[in-house]
């Protein structure tokens, strides 16, 4: 079960002075009263009296003492707090840098190294030393701050306490000295604690935590599906049509934000469904270039009408305010056709709605479709055919049949005609059906035929009523064919984000297939997965063509959280589609988490069995080395002493004693060496076309023929390998094969060609191995069946991890009646043009 990390307490500070200490103490205090176990790591009371006094009643860890340059310093202690390790501390001044020779550069990193071990943390911090914020407060204060702390680390706090005071009273504070000494006072009074910066300062802190807060209040709207807009900040929407107005509406706009501190401008601009711009891209590029200068930022996306897109958008952006402009259209026109204003009036429900009266109102301009219908365009052109067609076709029909149907049965039949249009072409075309069908049946079936007029009241009643029922029937089946629209798509939308879910909870997803699957559902050009550095952005995954390199560069950018965004390239998206891309959004910030941590685990299982590995090393290596050492000091010791007379007979014995075990100790320091390399993963195989005649000779080299047998024919074909490491795969094979082969039987090196390899076999008669234990023949410090107590267990998993390094594969099989074949299968070089192998 994994350890439950700590829970971080920031008490953020406006400036100094204003009582984040003495209000970190006071929790402190509170906790300890509940029963919790808290300590002080680490207080700066600056002399303060107050803040001392806070101390009092609570356990206060004493310091870790560093020598730096013949000055003692002293930091927070981490391994007393770790070895005392209560539930919650107090770390004071989170910006603060560690002197040199602690464990850590940064204090902040002492704190996650706390937060990592479960220990809750309660810590200080001003805003003048968070990094994004650190140049701002400079050019305010004329003093630029050299300890910073990663706006991340704050950010991710689970809890920030916000501390301030008003200027005048900090000033007052500090004037009675309960912040500095009294030589300090004047002097700080008169440059950092000017009222001025002071205010700008607790300005910064209240926008920087607003920020915080607002990010919190999105994601949680996202989570629980909040469509309506929540007015916790004022964010201004301006509606962009492209038109000569827009520079008057942005900077109407930017005034209307000005007024509120912390407020946004947001720019929006409508395409049509059909994608095509209704006016030029350099007069739009203008006019986000002007958004941009006015602090806002500008969007397009893609409506049924500019009406519904602009409230969707602003409904998705949790928008307090609209800015719209008065319509362009002539008076005649907006008689017939209502502006954006009033109909964004009617759809922006709790959202505020700015109408702003400009030069070029009621000047007439060019509009485009205000609806679109949802049907395709085939089945439009189907339906204005019918519906012109249609009641000539029926009218003829009905001339030829006048003496046989009545006047009923003619409106029967044009309804019906009617209904076959509205579900064919939609709306419009069903009317234009049932006009031409009134003015038909009036001209030839109504008395008197051949006019305009109606005789008969009841006739009158008849048309009126086959009018009023048509215009019913096709504006039924139009917005059943809408709802059916905006069902399939919902449906969609529904299905991909599920399989996504599905597939990021269950981690199959990588973030290049996340990228791909985005790109695919929104048919998109391309999609890029761009993470902010120092240096500028780098692209982490991409799918299609020209991918974007920057935010710059793409036609929709989502933010996924404070350092990566994903840049779409293409079409430009519908306002609809903004909550599925913010949960397409989410669900790559929730895959780079996962990776993120699986990467963390795979660290650590490394790091777990490098440990394991060479604990295993130590302890077998003080046995292992020390037995040669031993027997070559004895040697040494006996050939050299001077009180020992020693038979030519002992002399050769001891020289060769010595010479054995300083071979062994030489494999022994070789096998480590190899094994050390292997791990490091610094072995760098230099593969050529090779012949075995010159590894396999050398690798038996120093065993008697009786030992080792060699059947390596001439005419093998030579192989792809670096023949000093693949030297070194077999030579450990031979060792251990004849280290466990029985006396008066030759281990058999042979090799042949088999497809397009060849296989070299170390044959051994010796006891073998179970099956179900070959698997671990090559792992280290193994010594299955090996009862000598010789080495380490290591040639076996050096000679596997050389022959996967020069591209061979190893395997052990049985020797048919008893022993064990290790199998190392090589690839033949490929040929050289001249007909040579390569």
């Amino acid at each position: 079960m994994t350890a439950r990390r700590g829970r971080l307490t920031v008490y953020l500070g406006a400036a100094p002075g204003v009582g984040k200490t003495y209000g970190a103490l006071d929790e402190l205090h509170r906790r300890r009263a509940r029963g919790t176990d808290v300590v002080v790591g680490l207080v700066e009371t600056h002399g303060r009296s107050g803040t001392a006094h806070q101390l009092e009643g609570l356990e206060v860890l004493p310091r870790a003492v560093v020598e730096h340059r013949g000055t003692q310093l002293t930091e927070l202690d981490v391994p007393a707090v770790l070895a005392r390790r209560p539930q919650v501390v107090l770390v004071d001044e989170l910006a603060h840098t560690n002197a040199p020779g602690s464990p850590h550069d940064k204090r902040w990193r002492d704190v996650h190294e706390l937060l990592d071990a479960g220990i809750d943390v309660v810590t200080t911090v001003n805003v003048q030393h968070l990094e994004s914020l650190n140049d701002d407060v400079a050019r305010i204060t004329g003093v630029q701050q050299r300890e910073t702390v990663p706006d991340a680390v704050v950010r991710a706090a689970d809890q920030i306490q916000l501390v301030d005071l008003p200027p005048q009273a900090l000033r007052r504070r500090l004037a009675h000295g309960n912040v500095y000494r009294a030589e300090q006072v004047d002097a700080s009074l008169s440059a950092f604690f000017r009222v001025g910066n002071l205010t700008a300062l607790r300005e910064l802190a209240l926008l920087w935590l607003a920020d915080l807060v607002d990010d919190d209040l999105a994601a949680y709207r996202r989570a629980h599906r909040i469509d309506q807009p929540w007015p916790a900040r004022e964010r201004v929407v301006v509606a962009v049509t492209g038109g000569p107005e827009t520079d008057t509406l942005l900077r109407r706009g930017a005034r209307i934000a000005q007024r509120a501190a912390g407020s946004e401008l947001v720019a929006v601009h409508v395409l049509p469904s059909d994608g095509l711009p209704s006016t030029t891209p350099a007069t739009i590029a203008a006019q986000r270039r002007l958004a941009e200068s006015l602090g806002g930022t500008f969007h397009t996306v893609v409506g049924e009408d500019v009406a519904s897109g602009v409230v969707e958008f602003a409904r998705g952006v949790n928008a307090t305010m609209i800015v719209v402009g008065v319509s362009r259209r002539g008076r005649l026109r907006s008689l017939l056709v209502e502006g954006n204003g009033p109909e964004i009036a009617r759809l922006a429900g709790s959202i505020d709605v700015h109408l702003v009266t400009h030069e070029h109102a009621r000047a007439g301009r060019r509009t485009s479709a205000a609806r679109r219908s949802p049907l395709s365009r085939g089945r439009l052109l189907a339906g204005w055919v019918l519906a012109l067609a249609g009641p000539v076709a029926v009218t003829a029909l009905l001339a030829l049949a006048e003496d046989l149907l009545s006047l009923p049965s003619d409106l029967m039949l044009f309804l019906a005609l009617t209904v076959l249009v509205a579900i064919v072409g939609g709306l419009w075309p069903a009317i234009v059906s049932a006009v031409v069908g009134f003015v038909l049946l009036n001209w030839f079936f109504t008395q008197p035929t051949g006019r305009l007029t109606v005789a008969d009241p009841e006739n009158v009643l008849a048309l009126t009523v086959f009018v009023l029922v048509a215009a019913a029937v096709a504006s039924v089946v139009d917005l059943a064919a809408r709802r059916a629209s905006e069902a399939f798509r919902a449906r969609a939308e529904a299905s991909a984000l599920a399989a996504i879910s599905r597939s990021v909870l269950a981690g199959e997803d990588t973030a290049a297939a996340l990228v791909a699957r985005l790109r695919e559902t929104f048919t998109l050009t391309a999609v890029a997965l761009l993470e902010r550095r120092d240096d500028g952005w780098r692209v982490l995954a991409s799918d299609g063509t020209d991918p974007a390199t920057t935010p710059e560069e793409a036609s929709t950018v989502l933010t996924v959280d404070d350092t990566r965004a994903l840049a779409l390239s293409g079409r430009i998206l519908p306002a609809s589609d903004r909550r599925v891309l913010e949960a397409f959004a989410s669900q790559v910030g929730i895959l780079l988490t996962q990776e993120r941590l699986r990467g963390q685990a795979a660290q650590a299982l490394a790091l777990e069995q490098a440990d394991a590995t060479r604990t295993a090393l130590l302890a077998a290596v003080s046995h292992d080395l020390r037995t040669p050492l031993a027997t070559i000091r004895a040697s040494v010791d006996g050939l050299t002493s001077a009180d020992l007379h020693l038979s030519a007979a002992d002399r050769a014995s001891l020289v060769e004693t010595l010479a054995d075990s300083t071979g062994r100790l030489e494999r022994l320091i070789d096998n480590l060496l190899d094994l050390s390399r292997l791990q490091t993963g610094s072995v760098r195989p230099v593969l050529r076309a090779t012949s075995l005649d010159e590894v396999v000779p050398l690798a038996i080299e120093g065993y008697a023929p009786s030992a080792v047998r060699m059947e390596v024919p001439e005419d093998l074909p030579l192989v792809r390998t670096d023949a000093g490491l693949l030297e070194r795969v077999v030579a450990n094979l031979v060792s251990n094969a004849v280290r466990h082969s029985p006396p008066g039987a030759p281990v058999t090196v042979s090799a042949a060609t088999v497809a397009d390899s060849v296989v070299v076999q170390v044959v051994d008669a010796g006891p073998g191995v179970d099956d179900e234990l070959k698997e671990r023949l090559f792992a280290p410090f193994q010594r299955l069946g090996d009862s000598s107590g010789a080495g380490l267990g290591l040639g076996l998993a050096v000679a596997d991890g050389l022959a996967r390094a020069v591209g061979a594969e190893l395997r052990a099989e049985d020797t048919p009646g008893t022993g064990l074949t290790m199998v190392v299968t090589l690839p033949v070089a490929a040929p050289e043009p001249d007909g040579r192998r390569a």
